[in-house]
């Protein structure tokens, strides 16, 4: 089998890998993207518009303003706001149990939005339109790697595919999920716990529109979240559990799930009056001991997964792609040997401690509300009205979430005038 060549080879084309495979490709490096799922570039943006007039995507993922620049500097952005994005102007968080309140406004900061309600199938389709139409960017989908070689003489790496391509390149870029079987095969060690909870994801109908607004209510078995879509009175709902109470909300019918769920949101909206099909998925905190070796790199959830409740997880992960890229380009530039490890760690050193911080945030949040012992539930909720009354720290922390402050990278931070 003749050995085929490329600058960079990117496993896996969720949103992460492909916003990577993107930017490379963009930049005159010779990209080469490998699929496990049998798709085609060009069909991508058709099948989504067969598929909005159906229904709303049962996953989806609130973009920050960091992540919206970066799919902007990619091209993608205006073909996703042709497709079906919804911006939410304000977020209303509270502690079910108690009487802790938090509410965010866009407004309070000057800003048109928090962030946009995107299906993820919406972000996918319009890189995958992007990538189609780049000379530099070969696609091969239905394969998967089978063996990765150890670093050779020259700096590359070998990668052996299910359909016996063999594929030798400069970088190899792991965004194949978080059971990556390249990271596997690198022997990357992980930090790895159980959450203890299952989230359920679906869409509903509400009797109320939901204003452009985010709701999460802390139950005392985890929390459950609201997200707004473009239908006023639609949300895609993440409803994060234990076990035992996910097993009961899958099996029982469609009304009763209904009234639960009204129950357990208090009413916020109404009577929650539909729900599409549900689906269920456990929860667990992962992390990389470390993102690079020699000629690899592991981004998004390869690297890392952390609880949803704050809804960061993609984000994190396509901030890791943008660093990846920038931390390349820049060493190519100036004429160093971009894949070696000893470059690669400037992108280990700028996204890992990022990563490890919100992870460390999330774990700290579900450990929080987790506990229902009388001192810290007044704790927590004097705590959450506290803040609520502070705008100048709640406003920093929402410019934070947003993505509008910290150390992100250029093409991923707003542009002056």
């Amino acid at each position: 089998m003749t050995v085929q060549t490329a600058d960079v080879v990117v496993i896996g084309a969720g949103m992460v890998g492909l916003s990577a495979a993107v930017a490379f490709a963009q930049q005159g490096l010779q990209v080469v993207v490998l699929e496990q799922k049998a798709s085609q570039l060009a069909q991508a943006m058709s099948q989504v518009k067969a598929q909005q007039d159906v229904g709303y995507d049962s996953r989806v993922s609130a973009l920050t303003c960091a992540s919206e620049q970066w799919l902007k500097s990619l091209g993608a952005w205006p073909l996703m706001q042709g497709l079906r994005i919804h911006p939410y102007t304000d977020m209303d968080v509270w502690d079910g149990e108690g009487s802790g309140h938090i509410h965010f406004s866009s407004r309070e900061l000057h800003e048109p939005h928090l962030g946009h309600i995107v299906e993820n199938r919406v972000t996918v389709a319009a890189l995958m339109e992007i990538a189609a139409g780049l000379k530099s960017l070969t696609w091969v989908a239905g394969v998967s790697v089978e063996a990765m070689s150890d670093v050779a003489a020259d700096g590359t790496r070998q990668l052996t595919c299910s359909d016996g391509q063999l594929w030798q390149t400069a970088l190899v870029v792991a965004a194949d999920g978080a059971m990556s079987g390249v990271r596997r095969m690198a022997s990357i060690p992980m930090w790895e716990w159980d959450y203890g909870h299952h989230a359920i994801v679906t869409t509903v109908t509400t009797e109320k529109p939901h204003r452009n607004t985010a709701w999460q209510r802390f139950t005392d078995d985890g929390p459950l979240a609201f997200l707004p879509l473009s239908d006023p009175h639609s949300c895609s709902i993440v409803w994060s559990t234990s076990p035992d109470h996910a097993r009961d909300l899958m099996s029982g019918d469609d009304q009763s799930f209904c009234d639960l769920l009204t129950r357990s949101f208090e009413q916020r909206l109404g009577q929650v009056q539909t729900t599409a099909e549900r689906s269920v998925f456990p929860l667990r905190q992962r992390h990389a001991k470390y993102y690079v070796k020699a000629a690899l790199a592991v981004i998004g959830d390869a690297a890392h997964t952390i609880h949803p409740l704050a809804g960061q997880g993609v984000n994190l992960g396509l901030m890791d792609a943008a660093a990846l890229v920038e931390t390349v380009l820049q060493a190519r530039d100036r004429g160093d040997q971009w894949s070696s490890e000893a470059v690669l760690l400037r992108y280990q050193r700028q996204r890992q401690a990022a990563n490890i911080q919100m992870s460390a945030g999330m774990e700290f949040f579900k450990q929080l509300f987790g506990h229902q012992q009388p001192l810290l539930k007044l704790i927590r909720n004097t705590g959450m009205n506290t803040l609520n009354k502070l705008s100048p720290i709640k406003q920093h922390i929402v410019m934070q979430a947003m993505g509008l402050k910290g150390d992100l990278p250029a093409m991923a931070q707003r542009k002056s005038g």
